[in-house]
């Protein structure tokens, strides 16, 4: 099989060298790769074309449109019988494409995603953002496994698409706000078969602190919302989670500064929460420091994507507004 392989860049050169250089490592060689400039400032030409010699690439330079459309600009070019999307953030194990094409062989998918992790390399920020990331005890926890709630739905961190799906599904109709999820829904709609391949693992970067990745978690929980207006019955009990978990936060400081009685027990059920994130993450990473900033990450994404979920649930559920 021949793969082509998708990645979007705004803004990153340092971020396409070190995905090329694990690139370059793959034990797997059927492959090419498109890097599509998408109207950056700080472009990457020179940086892509120096892998001209050691990987089978072709950058492209297009105005600014958002990660989707260029995607779909990748898909009108690429050359491959599949098609993998990465972000320009992740890094990829050396053995990667030689499990996909293995999978693929032996259990075809039409599409399938696979989960991100966190690499040894990464600063114990990254590592507890990735924590968060994929923890049970976030919704996390419940991306990039066979456990998880509802339909199996890729995210475009990691994905990958067939040549007949591009051709009968078309690509992204959106390029932001949860598009790979819109994108997924479709796809199982034409019949088409997903699947995890769970030992397709990214080492995925996400954001190097607190404040990129409090944005980042917001815009998630704004593109939630956009996923519902798409498709209603996507907006599960789960997702209000993090909506629930931000309002009584909030409550429970309220119950502290005002001296209600009432306030333990909001406080006992933040104790044990805080402690099993603490140790669980501890078990994970063998680390003191990663579990401290892991509880710090895990407040961070559930109080970002419940505010962002909030925020657009009031004004474009409620209210009804563009």
């Amino acid at each position: 099989m021949f793969f082509s392989i998708i990645i979007p860049l705004y803004n990153r050169p340092q971020e396409i060298k070190e995905l090329l250089d694990t690139l370059v490592l793959q034990t797997y060689r059927n492959f090419e790769v498109l890097v599509i400039e998408d109207g950056s400032v700080n472009d990457a030409e020179a940086i892509v074309n120096s892998f001209a010699e050691q990987l089978n690439v072709r950058y492209f330079k297009k105005a600014n449109e958002g990660q989707g459309f260029t995607r779909n600009f990748g898909f009108e070019r690429a050359k491959g019988d599949y098609f993998i999307i990465f972000d320009s953030d992740c890094l990829i194990p050396a053995n990667y494409l030689e499990i996909v094409n293995n999978a693929l062989n032996t259990n075809y998918l039409d599409a399938y995603g696979g989960p991100d992790g966190a690499h040894s390399s990464f600063t114990p920020t990254q590592k507890a953002i990735s924590y968060s990331m994929t923890s049970p005890f976030t919704t996390g926890g419940i991306r990039g496994n066979k456990k998880g709630i509802g339909q199996f739905h890729p995210r475009s961190f990691n994905m990958g698409v067939s040549r007949q799906v591009v051709e009968k599904v078309g690509g992204f109709i959106i390029t932001r706000l949860g598009e790979d999820i819109e994108y997924s829904i479709r796809i199982h709609t034409a019949g088409f078969k997903i699947g995890l391949i769970p030992d397709a693992i990214v080492f995925h970067k996400r954001r190097t602190n607190f404040v990129q990745f409090f944005k980042q978690l917001h815009f998630f929980g704004r593109a939630r919302i956009n996923i519902y207006k798409f498709f209603p019955k996507e907006l599960k009990a789960v997702h209000f989670f993090p909506a629930a978990f931000t309002f009584f936060l909030i409550f429970t400081l309220i119950f502290n500064l005002l001296g209600w009685q009432i306030a333990w027990l909001g406080n006992f059920i933040l104790a044990v929460i805080i402690l099993l994130i603490f140790f669980h993450a501890w078990w994970k990473n063998k680390s003191a420091k990663i579990a401290f900033l892991s509880i710090i990450a895990a407040f961070t994404q559930l109080t970002a994507y419940g505010i962002g979920f909030m925020q657009d649930f009031w004004k474009r559920v409620i209210f009804n507004r563009s």
